[in-house]
């Protein structure tokens, strides 16, 4: 790769402005989480489970559920939780109103009670407890994400939605950030994949989270407004081909930047330089299209500080990009400053490359030092496989645009999270299962990420909440929880705790943090990863391993309830 590529470019790419989200966008979060996630957004049995635990006064029984997946997504050997900032406002409105409970009414069996219609309706989630890993940061399989404790019909009524906010917030969000890895820190990454996204919400959904895994824009306007993300874009080859001849440009004139001059026919001036692109590359002016000269033309008039192309509608070779260097070189001569080309279509490589030249030689030929830095934005169904080629073959592209195989994660379209049972009334449950990688693991606990000498994570450690927390340079046994799980002693540099406690008694009770904070959090939370967790094929498997006491616990569990499967006989 060239000196010139390795430069970070300039990408006010169209407006390109990002801003903080104002107050009136951030009630509009507010609202816009009441209208995405209703209370009704679950599925039915939850509201039967609640019924049956109502009917027998069990429902305000104290129980605790946890969040978690059981596989790394994508074949690598780590996650992003993503989702939790929605899950806290989600709790904060939970409510049913009473359009809710006739709904209700009319779709539960005819024999439910109507006295538990009444108990719906004054219920929330003023009792219950969520303690959570930070948002933002790298998770692996089987680590607990949310522990949501309260009333066992309330909590249970929670399951759907929260696995609904978490889960493609979470794998999306992972996707972003295997293509930055692929990318590298340099290359800018534009998020592009409103139109190919499951729905409205997932359009919505994909823009913020891709933003928060290490893309730097997006294309769609709502994201920005509600979550303060840059937004970017100037044409689709729709614009270039609605125009057919110069006739059609109007206004024709410009007035220059620094206003010395008055109105330019930037037409007659274009047509100039386009006389001397045409002599310096020595090519013939014959394959030129008129029309997307007229469209570069009124584009350029309307945005003269934001003139980026698409120059792949007819030809790169013979047309678009011949047209680029000329209302470019208009655009210069008025004291403007274009920003460059999109190509969108066959090799994109060796493309790029060719425009580069083209630049460089209209830089020299027409002393204009900036023409040579201009932008190169690369979009054609970008997938993680061939954003990592792009790294081994030589380009010259500045930006890369993505839409379909990020947002809609084609090589795994689900993270899997779950959401399981762990203790009711204090006592600890876990479920069993024809398939063991399905089994629980029971009780309350807490969690705790164990660095080495260089500050990087190798295991996270599952504990009962009870047992004293791990020490830094001081041995711990553990039983991994997959694979190998013979007991194994380890001796951390440095021990973090990764739970808080962020909502309790109706309260968010953890600042929330906006868009481009979670944003840093990640991108420093992946950097702690040893290279060989980050490997975005083959990577080492990252450990996660329960305590000593939790595996007496669960080994205590499985042989009491083998003990007890005769009970019938026995009585």
């Amino acid at each position: 790769m060239s000196q010139r590529s390795r430069r970070q470019p300039n990408m006010n790419l169209g407006k390109g402005n990002m801003a903080a989200p104002s107050s009136q966008s951030c009630t509009a979060l507010e609202r816009s989480i009441r209208e995405r996630v209703p209370t009704l957004l679950t599925d039915l049995y939850q509201f039967t489970m609640a019924y049956a635990y109502w009917r027998s006064g069990r429902h305000n029984e104290p129980a605790v559920f946890e969040l978690f997946f059981r596989d790394n997504p994508f074949g690598g050997s780590f996650s992003l939780f993503s989702g939790m900032h929605d899950c806290l406002l989600f709790l904060r409105s939970f409510r049913f109103t009473d359009e809710d409970v006739e709904y209700l009414r009319s779709v539960l069996p005819p024999a439910t009670d109507p006295a538990f219609f009444l108990f719906l309706r004054e219920l929330d989630c003023s009792g219950v407890t969520l303690h959570s890993v930070p948002e933002g940061m790298v998770v692996f399989a089987r680590v607990p994400l949310m522990e949501v404790s309260g009333p066992l019909a309330v909590v249970q009524l929670l399951e759907t939605s929260l696995l609904c906010l978490v889960n493609y917030a979470s794998l999306v969000c992972s996707n972003a950030a295997r293509f930055r890895l692929a990318a590298g820190s340099r290359r800018k990454l534009l998020e592009m994949g409103l139109r190919r996204a499951q729905g409205p919400d997932g359009g919505l959904t994909a823009s913020r989270y891709t933003y928060v895994g290490g893309f730097d824009m997006t294309s769609n306007v709502q994201a920005g407004f509600l979550f303060g993300i840059p937004v970017a874009g100037t044409m689709a080859h729709s614009y270039v081909t609605s125009f057919s001849s110069l006739e059609e440009v109007w206004p024709q004139t410009l007035v220059a930047a620094n206003g010395d001059h008055d109105n330019i026919d930037l037409i007659s001036l274009t047509k100039g330089w386009l006389g001397r692109v045409c002599e310096l590359l020595g090519v013939e002016s014959g394959k030129i299209h008129e029309g997307e000269l007229a469209a570069f033309l009124s584009y350029a008039i309307a945005y003269p500080h934001n003139f980026l192309p698409v120059i792949d509608s007819y030809s790169v070779t013979y047309s678009g990009l011949l047209n680029f260097c000329a209302v470019a070189l208009s655009l210069f001569e008025l004291d403007y400053s274009p920003l460059g080309v999109r190509l969108d279509s066959g090799d994109l490589c060796r493309q790029s490359v060719e425009v580069r030249h083209v630049f460089r030689l209209c830089s020299e030929q027409f002393s204009i030092p900036a023409f040579q830095s201009l932008l190169i934005v690369g979009t054609n169904n970008i997938s993680e496989y061939s954003m990592a080629e792009l790294n081994k073959k030589e380009n010259e592209i500045d930006v890369v645009g993505v839409g379909t195989h990020l947002v809609t994660c084609t090589r795994q379209p689900s993270l899997g999270c779950v959401y399981k049972l762990v203790e009711v009334r204090g006592s600890p449950r876990m479920k069993f299962s024809e398939d063991p990688e399905k089994s629980t693991v029971p009780g309350r606990k807490a969690v705790y990420r164990m660095l080495d000498t260089e500050g990087h994570p190798f295991l996270d450690l599952l504990c009962l909440c009870e047992e004293p927390a791990p020490k830094a340079c001081v041995a711990v046994r553990c039983h991994p929880v997959v694979g190998n799980k013979t007991c194994q002693s380890i001796t951390p540099s440095q021990v973090s705790c990764l739970r808080l406690e962020v909502y309790t008694k109706g309260q968010i009770t953890h600042p929330l943090c906006s868009t481009a904070e979670t944003r840093e959090k990640v991108q420093s939370s992946i950097q702690t990863l040893h290279p060989r967790h980050k490997r975005l094929q083959e990577p080492d498997s990252y450990i996660v391993a329960v305590s000593e006491k939790l595996h007496n616990l669960i080994a205590e569990i499985r042989n009491g309830s083998s003990n007890n499967s005769n009970f019938l006989l026995a009585n």
